[in-house]
């Protein structure tokens, strides 16, 4: 049974509705939660949307449940790193994780082992996703990602991409626009998107991927083009910039970043109904969706069960990307 397969089924079993998912807690122990700090690890750097969205959410939900909650920033190694330091800990309801696309979906297909599972963490819901944008240096002479990929076809191994790393949503959304248009361009990996971004800027490399998060200030300061959008629809950040499908080379092209709550297994379903609720309830205020929609991001909030059922289309879809790609990271 591959490591795709072992994942899926252990998070249908963990996530198809709290009472599902968590294992039977002690009422007692619920009624008084919490009684001191919570942890929220983000497995990535300060500055990109995972860390953005803890930074939002955690204030929101410390204020609502009267106890504080300290984000713990752990990058390092695509997300692997942190993820691994949250799957160890105990499920108690004290230590929380943003889980992205990256550490949930994709590293199930690049690495051949990890040191964690999927499998180790119940999602508590959805967050939110950030549409994905096509920028090129503004000297490198395109308006549109139609010209863009025309050139490139025209030109295979001329032109270079930049990502913040293999196996990023970021790399990912090129390969998969690479597919399905047939056309190659060389993949240069950084160890993070600040790096990544800043070469682009300089015109050492002229393509990147960026998520709206990191890349939103450098495109309205002029410092990188949008050529379009990689989600299904536009960005309200951008509502200038086309998607891809809009754009007209690929129909149907859809690629985000996306990020969920998730507590490592075991955690009492009185404790996770809780954490899902103040959740819940922090998405409903308008001042909160409002800052996290100028940041490019479109707000979740939805429950356990309609995430793990996302989960599992994301994984088959990405996949067959990284199948084909032929992208490996071990």
């Amino acid at each position: 049974m591959t490591l795709q397969r072992r994942s899926l089924l252990a998070l249908a079993a963990g996530a198809l509705g709290p009472s599902a998912a968590l294992l039977s807690p002690s009422a007692r122990a619920a009624d008084a939660y919490p009684n001191h700090a919570l942890r929220w690890i983000v497995a990535y750097p300060a500055a990109g949307g995972s860390d953005f969205l803890a930074r939002q959410l955690a204030p929101q939900m410390a204020r609502q449940m009267g106890q504080t909650i300290v984000v713990d920033n752990r990058p390092g190694a695509a997300g692997i790193i942190g993820t691994e330091a949250a799957s160890k800990q105990p499920g108690d309801g004290y230590t929380l994780l943003t889980g992205d696309n990256g550490a949930m979906v994709f590293h199930t297909a690049l690495y051949k082992t990890l040191p964690y599972n999927p499998s180790d963490f119940v999602p508590l819901g959805f967050m939110a996703s950030f549409p994905l944008i096509l920028v090129v240096n503004p000297n490198a002479g395109f308006t549109s990602a139609a010209q863009l990929l025309d050139a490139v076809k025209k030109s295979p191994g001329k032109y270079s991409y930049a990502s913040p790393g293999a196996g990023s949503p970021h790399h990912l959304a090129m390969e998969l626009l690479k597919q399905r248009t047939g056309s190659f361009i060389v993949h240069v990996p950084y160890r993070g998107t600040a790096p990544a971004m800043q070469d682009v800027m300089s015109g050492q490399v002229p393509i990147m991927v960026v998520d709206t998060a990191a890349g939103l200030a450098q495109i309205k300061g002029g410092k990188l083009k949008a050529l379009a959008v990689t989600s299904a629809q536009r960005s309200a950040a951008l509502p200038d910039v086309p998607t891809i499908a809009e754009a007209g080379p690929v129909k149907g092209f859809d690629a985000s970043s996306w990020f969920g709550l998730f507590a490592p297994t075991g955690t009492p379903p009185d404790i996770g109904n809780r954490i899902q609720q103040e959740t819940a309830k922090a998405f409903q205020s308008p001042a909160f969706k409002e800052r996290l929609v100028s940041q490019g991001a479109i707000p979740g909030g939805q429950p356990p069960a309609e995430f793990v059922r996302f989960i599992a289309a994301e994984t088959k879809k990405w996949a067959q990307v990284v199948k084909v790609s032929g992208a490996k990271v071990d």
